[in-house]
């Protein structure tokens, strides 16, 4: 189960990297799964585990397959070929079987939005089985620990997009399960609430939860996750920890140039990845430093408004092996 080693070959500079599995044991297990949505392969043939009180993630775009992964593992939904293992069990397309073991976050929760935030909360501790006293001292922890303490009896109809997933939140969250399965937690929150969440993640990992993190948030990967799974077009193009993964274009930069109005006629421009005035390019660390020096002491210095010169992100490893470069979310 954990410590074993699967050598997998990237599609860059014919390199290889070592995806490790847990190191620890396994609380999920993926095999296999492949789902087909009439001609187009959803999910293809995924498969990874995840050690217990590991922050697992997976990272992929908009229309990667990550949220029907999800769903195949909360057993909501049932692929047609592979399985899902929680815990040493076999839950593959059993929901109710999956929910004695996890709390699942789901991109909206409908259910609770007529409920002011603290009812809503702990009527979810009492469903799992929490007394009263137990759900409401849990649900008062919760409500402090996520900035929520002042929104306690505002329905979460009526808060912001971002209170209210903090809401969500802390209902998934009420009466510890070994697993957490969180799709996108911090949609639309901004930078104090977002590290608030990741502190809460870090705090259920340290207490030996084991959490599955879906999210399209660059930063959030390298922050919080202790390996990642990239996903593309329903497959699994890479799965390892950030620092390693990164490792794969050590060798490069990432140049970002953001001009002042229509970018210029420069041969960098069949290079870059163009996004209205900014151009991103990946480059070796010298051809880096020579372009930038060509631009910024002639008179294209004054068509540009910014640049940057900085080290790889998971984006720069998602591209690297074949993914699209039009969804990740940076910051």
């Amino acid at each position: 189960m954990g410590g074993k080693a699967t050598t997998v070959a990237l599609p860059y500079r014919g390199r290889v990297t070592t995806a490790l599995a847990p190191p620890r044991a396994t609380a999920v297990a993926l095999t296999g799964l492949t789902t087909h949505r009439g001609d187009v392969c959803v999910t293809d043939a995924v498969t990874f585990e995840i050690g217990t009180g590991e922050v697992f993630g997976l990272l992929g775009p908009n229309g990667a397959g990550k949220t029907t992964l999800v769903r195949q593992l909360v057993g909501v939904l049932r692929p047609d070929e592979g399985s899902v293992t929680l815990l040493g069990r076999d839950v593959t397309g059993n929901s109710r079987a999956a929910s004695e073991h996890l709390a699942y976050l789901a991109q909206t929760e409908p259910a609770l939005h007529e409920l002011p935030v603290g009812l809503a909360v702990e009527s979810v501790g009492r469903c799992r089985g929490l007394s009263k006293a137990t759900a409401g001292a849990a649900t008062t922890a919760l409500l402090d620990e996520l900035g929520l303490t002042e929104l306690r009896s505002r329905p979460l109809c009526r808060l912001s997009g971002g209170e209210r997933r903090l809401a969500e939140l802390a209902a998934a969250l009420v009466a510890d399960r070994p697993l957490l399965v969180l799709d996108e937690p911090t949609a639309g929150l901004d930078v104090t609430a977002r590290r608030r969440v990741w502190d809460a993640l870090r705090t259920r990992r340290d207490r030996g939860v084991t959490v599955l993190l879906v999210t399209h948030n660059v930063l959030e990967a390298e922050q919080v996750l202790d390996r990642v799974a990239v996903l593309d077009r329903g497959r699994v193009i890479a799965c390892d920890t950030p620092g390693r993964l990164k490792a794969l274009v050590s060798d490069d930069v990432r140049l970002e140039l953001v001009w002042r109005a229509e970018p210029p006629d420069h041969p960098l421009r069949s290079r870059a990845l163009v996004d209205g005035r900014r151009w991103s390019l990946r480059l070796p660390a010298a051809e880096a430093r020579d372009a930038l020096a060509d631009l910024t002491s002639g008179a294209t210095l004054a068509l540009l408004d910014d640049f940057t010169l900085a080290t790889p992100t998971l984006e720069d490893v998602y591209v690297a092996l074949g993914g699209r470069d039009n969804d990740l979310e940076r910051g």
